[in-house]
């Protein structure tokens, strides 16, 4: 009998993905749901909503407040974590390596690394340069993926990919579907899990 599923719709700039993402794979598992990881980009979503910047960038004490609640958070769960100098950054390149990993059993480790990088490291994941280390250290190829990465094809996928988030009437990352059932935000994750469970 098959597992039951969960879409996890996550975002590399997004801060409060950055939690999900280090915390999913381990607590799907103890839960025996799959995980079906899903990168895409939260800029055009926010466009549509008539934002041309990150909310915690728009809303000054929004973004304060938020800063504090992921350190709290970080500490709590016993991740890493720094400001990061620049906010947000662009994920277009690792979403676009990580829809790659998807179809294979590495998009886990490079979603990790990538999001340490931003998160605790504090190191540009738009950058070729960066995003190729991360592959490298993951004993993948480096310049195969990048060059598949931003092949038309891949693109196109990406971008299919954000328009159907918008589609599924997704607002904000991380973002988890249970079928027709929504969560949003990393303090619904064991919630998403737990009604993948039961629903199972």
């Amino acid at each position: 009998m098959s597992r039951p599923r969960i879409e996890f719709w996550y975002e590399f700039a997004s801060s409060y993905s950055y939690l999900s993402v280090m915390r999913i794979e381990g607590l799907a598992e103890r839960a025996g749901v799959e995980v079906d990881w899903r990168p895409f980009l939260l800029g055009p979503v926010f466009l549509a909503m008539g934002w041309n910047d990150s909310p915690f960038n728009i809303y000054p004490p929004k973004g304060r407040y938020m800063w504090r609640d992921l350190a709290r958070l970080a500490a709590k769960y016993e991740l890493p974590f720094q400001v990061p100098s620049r906010f947000p950054r662009n994920g277009m390149l690792a979403a676009r390596v990580a829809l790659l990993g998807a179809k294979e059993d590495w998009v886990a480790p490079f979603s990790r690394a990538v999001m340490r990088a931003n998160f605790a490291e504090d190191r540009d994941i738009g950058e070729a340069e960066v995003v190729g280390g991360i592959l490298s250290e993951l004993n993948l190829p480096a310049k195969r993926l990048l060059d598949e990465a931003v092949t038309d094809d891949n693109k196109l996928a990406l971008r299919r990919q954000t328009e159907r988030a918008s589609e599924l009437g997704l607002f904000g990352a991380p973002s988890f579907r249970v079928g027709e059932e929504l969560f949003w935000g990393n303090d619904r994750l064991e919630d998403a899990l737990e009604w993948a469970h039961r629903k199972g």
